[in-house]
């Protein structure tokens, strides 16, 4: 019985189907559902950015309005991409030396949600500020 199923390709047809749904179950999962960790922050805080291996890692700053943040970013990754770092919106543009921690101080005025990218914009991240 296993022999003629084998066969006539049903077994095949199935597993093909199967891969199929497993394939865009992955894809709804990291277009739609995944979310990257969050990095919330109070007052005068200091979140450490480590840049390396393609992505910022935290990827998603979440901060107040108004309120200074220091964002350490260092820099692991010796790709020429990783170089620089640009908030879009915010007039930032710094460059990042490799094994050296690079502070950067922001007080955001705007409510809005701010890209962080490297020239490429291969690296990316989102700046969230909220009131």
């Amino acid at each position: 019985m296993i022999d003629s199923l084998l066969q006539s390709g049903l077994v095949n047809t199935w597993l093909i189907n199967l891969g199929g749904l497993l394939l865009m179950a992955a894809i709804v999962f990291w277009f739609w559902l995944w979310r990257p960790k969050t990095i919330r922050t109070a007052s005068g805080s200091v979140i450490d950015i480590r840049v390396a291996n393609g992505v910022y890692e935290p990827s998603y700053l979440e901060i107040k309005r108004g309120i200074a943040t220091t964002l350490n970013f260092h820099r692991e990754d010796p790709s020429p991409c990783a170089e620089q770092v640009i908030f879009h919106g915010l007039d930032i543009n710094e460059t990042l030396p490799i094994g050296v921690t690079k502070a950067i101080h922001i007080a955001p005025q705007h409510i809005g949600t701010y890209r962080f990218t490297c020239q490429m914009q291969m690296y990316q991240g989102k700046l969230k500020v909220i009131d």
